[in-house]
């Protein structure tokens, strides 16, 4: 990773996306620091360690949640709106249409979710302000008004910040926001592991017992992100006019978790749910009930949590991962699977394949996820989400490696071209 860096930061058109990203995720620090007004941040704080939901995202978000400033919404109405996009693609055919169209497709899709993201930011960031109303120094409507443009319109440039990092820098923007928003948060917690070892609540045990975790956590997520299951494919020679194509031995490779860190985020919000709807209707008996029984970190709680990790993993490859089509390409360009009849039998074959892969890496997903959770419980210590950061930070800075690999390889074969 190092020697990548190293040989991009010799090439000048690959420093210039390199400086860009640097400064554009440094606005993004500074922004960080640019508090909304009317806030009463002693309560705030209050507010959001009771809400495990409210923890989620002020994680995502940078512990800009936290702080309440103007990305306290984080760049999570984007996130919302992938997650909406990918059902409707599935659900409606012309958006299928779409997708299947190559990047022109994919481009009008993009288009689609930015404007499903600006609509849910201005939802959530109402939604945040009326369920918040609390934490208001000023509890009146032009106050709330005020508010709510201002956690927008953080979210809207986040939108903007994270194409442009795409654009012109270097991996992908949304990701790099996410992944510097929980990097953020790292010094604060150390600073509260070295409170609790000075007051006795913390066991100075547990500080390498958590090295040992992420170091583990890391081998495993780096391992699991990159291990593959390559599918022997044999294509047959044919004639075509006076040249010969085909007759070559190559590998379809199908990854051990093709869903990432996505369905562990899905199940979080989905545990949580009832947590966030207790927290919009507060007078609401039943719903404060539900939400305290389902509270995070309970024994049913948790078993609905791996549950909902593992059915989202097998949902999100499906709509990601069609066997069907492969087998078709398969056949048309003369491929077939040694020992597999073309067709439909290669269409179970590989599907077979992909479904093994996938309860694989859900159950991986499992592990990392609840670790934290199983931990914190027996030694009453506060561990939440623990793994899901650390799979989002180990996946993005594996993605943006390869970006960057990519970039040089492009660059490389220009030279040898020229």
């Amino acid at each position: 990773m190092i020697q990548t860096i190293k040989d991009a930061w010799k090439v000048p058109d690959l420093r210039k996306r390199i400086l860009y990203t640097i400064m554009m995720l440094a606005v993004f620090r500074l922004g960080s620091h640019i508090y909304v007004p009317y806030i009463n941040t002693e309560v705030l704080a209050e507010y959001i360690a009771s809400n495990s939901m409210l923890g989620l995202f002020n994680i995502i978000s940078g512990d800009n949640l936290k702080t309440f400033t103007v990305f306290a919404m984080g760049i999570t109405p984007y996130i919302n709106a992938s997650i909406i996009m990918n059902l409707l693609t599935v659900a409606i055919p012309a958006l299928e249409r779409l997708a299947k169209q190559g990047d022109e497709g994919r481009k009008k899709i993009s288009r689609y979710t930015r404007y499903a993201a600006l609509i849910l930011a201005v939802v959530q960031g109402l939604g945040t302000t009326l369920s918040m109303s609390s934490i208001l120094t000023e509890n009146t409507v032009f106050v709330k008004i005020l508010v709510t443009v201002v956690i927008t319109a953080g979210t809207a440039f986040l939108l903007w910040m994270g194409e442009s990092i795409t654009e012109k820098g270097i991996g992908n923007g949304v990701s790099l926001i996410i992944f510097l928003g929980i990097v953020s948060s790292i010094p604060t917690s150390i600073t509260n592991i070295i409170d609790g070892i000075k007051a006795g609540t913390f066991p100075i045990y547990m500080l390498l017992v958590i090295l040992l975790f992420i170091a583990a956590s890391v081998v495993g997520v780096v391992a699991v992100n990159e291990g593959t299951r390559k599918i022997p494919i044999v294509y047959a020679k044919r004639v075509v006019g006076r040249k010969i194509y085909g007759g070559q031995n190559t590998h379809l490779p199908l990854k051990v978790n093709q869903s990432g860190v996505i369905p562990v985020i899905f199940a979080s919000v989905m545990t949580m749910f009832p947590s966030t709807l207790a927290s919009f209707f507060p007078k609401t008996k039943w719903l404060a009930t539900l939400s305290s029984a389902l509270s995070w970190g309970k024994f049913w709680t948790t078993v609905i949590y791996v549950a909902l990790i593992i059915a989202f993993s097998y949902f999100y490859t499906m709509i990601t991962f069609n066997p069907l089509d492969i087998s078709n390409n398969l056949k048309q360009n003369g491929g077939v699977i040694p020992g597999i009849r073309p067709g439909a039998a290669t269409t179970t074959y590989i599907r077979k394949i992909s479904n093994r892969l996938t309860i694989s890496g859900a159950l991986f997903l499992v592990v990392i996820a609840i670790i934290p959770i199983i931990a914190g419980n027996l030694l009453k210590i506060s561990l939440q989400f623990g793994g899901t950061s650390l799979l989002i930070m180990v996946g993005v800075a594996l993605e943006t490696v390869k970006a960057l690999e990519q970039q040089l390889l492009i660059r490389n074969y220009k030279g040898f071209l020229k």
